[in-house]
This record gives C-alpha cells, sequence and structure tokens, in this order.
C-alpha cells in the first residue's frame, strides 16, 4: 500500500524548480523532500511526502488529523526507521 504523510514545511532551498527542496517536520521528525510537483509551497505549508516527494498542498487540519491518526497507530516511527543503517548477516 502507498502512503503520503503530511508534514510542514521548514524551509525552502534552490531556485531550478526540478531541483527545489525544502526540510519537512512530520512531528518532530525532519526529512529533505523535492518540492517540484508543488512549486506554490511556501515556508510554512503543510504538504502531502510520498516517498521524498511533496506531491499535494494541505490545510493544517487535515494535516493535524492524519498525523494524530498515524500517531495513534505507531506508523510515525517508520518514518525514523527508513534512515536506520541495514545491517546484513
Amino acid at each position: 500500500m502507498c502512503l503520503a504523510v503530511p508534514g510542514r514545511l521548514l524551509d525552502i532551498e534552490g531556485d531550478d524548480p526540478l531541483l527545489r527542496s525544502g526540510r519537512v517536520d512530520f512531528s518532530g521528525i525532519v526529512k529533505q523532500v523535492n518540492l517540484a510537483y508543488v512549486p506554490e509551497a511556501v515556508v510554512g505549508d503543510y504538504v502531502m511526502v510520498h516517498v521524498g516527494f511533496a506531491i499535494a498542498k494541505v490545510d493544517e487540519d487535515e494535516a493535524t488529523r492524519v498525523l494524530a491518526y498515524l500517531s495513534e497507530m505507531g506508523d510515525l516511527a517508520d518514518l525514523d526507521e527508513a534512515d536506520a543503517p541495514r545491517t546484513t548477516s
């Protein structure tokens, strides 16, 4: 199943529309994401992020509801684990 997670845009880097990126806060977990699909996004906006790409803007109420639901399910921890080093046996 594919899932997009809402987060708040903290800052924006780059002028090239295809390479524009920003740091997004997912309830305390901050990730760098590509902003090419949301050229209208500005600092403070909430965006839906899927596999490292912001794909849509959402309002704060919707983002808050989704983050609360994901937190209840324990799925926000998966965001942090994605950066953990993987070991092989």
